[in-house]
């Protein structure tokens, strides 16, 4: 018995640990915060963007294993959820230019002289994909 909880504490504390290098990694290697600063114009707020993430990792890990709920109003919970979209939203572009992932798409599959076309596409994509989800996933349950 306790050695199975041993176990079960070791491979945790594992995986936490190479989740947790693997976003660190993915954050310093290719800049995603220099660079989503940069493209914002907001270099002066750089250890503020570094501390959003941390705090917000560590929150969120902690809440992840709490289940805790928060009882907000409807009138709260939408500029939360629209400063959350913002941030993953401005995290994937950051993540886009800095791989030149676009480009590169674009030229793959043959839309090189159609590269709005192809960002729409995945803009609107994100809406009707995040919209679908919202109102069958979240509000039927």
């Amino acid at each position: 018995m306790i050695i199975s909880v041993i176990f079960i504490i070791f491979l945790g504390l594992a995986g936490g640990i190479a989740v947790g290098s693997g976003f660190v990694a993915f954050l310093t290697v290719l800049g995603i915060i220099p660079r989503l600063t940069q493209l914002t114009k907001t270099q002066g707020f750089i250890q503020a963007y570094e501390w959003a993430v941390i705090l917000g990792a560590v929150f969120g890990g902690w809440e992840s294993l709490n289940m805790s709920r928060f009882f907000l109003s409807k009138w709260l919970l939408v500029p939360i959820g629209l400063l959350a979209g913002v941030f993953i939203g401005m995290l994937a572009a950051a993540l886009t230019e800095v791989l030149n992932v676009l480009p590169i798409l674009a030229k793959r599959i043959g839309m090189g002289d159609r590269i709005l076309i192809l960002l729409m596409a995945i803009v609107f994509g994100k809406i009707l994909g995040s919209m679908f989800q919202w109102l069958i996933f979240v509000h039927l349950s």
